[in-house]
This record gives structure tokens, C-alpha cells and sequence, in this order.
């Protein structure tokens, strides 16, 4: 399956397609990650890395602008099914930006490997 292209500038390829609900605005989804920046994993919720290292993150698809999901993986896990698994090329822009944090400098381009674990519909959403 080729590398496909979200209007925003992300790049995002499909290792496995899921094959239970879809994530769509206002889905309530928890996440396994593995962040990367030139390689080197610089968090993932797989391992005692980052924030609550080996417990699933979850996040509600669309409030990336509250600030609690990074934008890059609100918007690259937006369409995927439960039990899918997703190669995200975040740019800049929807990463860190001009600033970097800890280890990733400004302007940098990160990798995120994303399984969607589970999916549900909120009733605000």
C-alpha cells in the first residue's frame, strides 16, 4: 500500500488496516505509539518511556487544539479501524514546531507508529 498524503501536509502508511470501528471526530481512542525522531525513539507508551509508560494512551479524536494530543496524531489516527496499525510522518507545523522540546529541535519532522487499540463513539462528539 503506497505512502498516502493528508491535506495538512502529513504522510501517513497503513501496516495493517483494522478491521473494527473507525475513529472519527469526537471518538473516544487509546492508542500504542512509538515516537521517533531520525530514528531514535525519543517516547512511546509501549515501555516505561514518556508519559504513563506501558498504559495505553487515550485521547478524543479532534481537541488537539486543547493542547493534550499532540496534532500530528489527532489528525493521523482520524479514519483508522480498531486493531489497525499506522506509519504517521508528522511535519513540523504538527509536531513540536519552531520551539522543539526536550531532545527534538525546532522544526523537526517525527516519526509515529501508531496501533489502534479500541474506539467509541462519545455521545458529545
Amino acid at each position: 500500500m503506497p505512502m498516502r498524503c493528508l491535506p495538512v501536509g502529513e504522510r501517513y502508511y497503513d501496516i495493517t488496516v483494522g478491521t473494527g470501528p473507525k475513529a472519527v471526530k469526537g471518538s473516544r481512542v487509546a492508542v500504542h505509539y512509538v515516537a521517533k525522531w531520525k530514528g531514535i525513539t525519543f517516547m512511546t507508551s509501549r515501555q516505561g518511556l514518556g508519559v504513563g509508560g506501558g498504559t495505553p494512551y487515550g485521547f478524543d479524536i479532534g481537541n488537539s487544539e486543547r493542547g493534550n494530543v499532540l496534532k500530528g496524531l489527532d489528525l493521523g489516527v482520524e479514519g483508522m479501524k480498531a486493531g489497525g496499525q499506522r506509519l504517521i510522518i508528522v511535519p513540523p507545523e504538527l509536531a513540536y514546531g519552531k520551539k522543539g522540546v526536550q531532545e527534538i529541535p525546532p522544526n523537526a519532522t517525527i516519526e509515529l507508529d501508531v496501533e489502534l487499540l479500541s474506539v467509541k463513539q462519545n455521545s458529545f462528539g
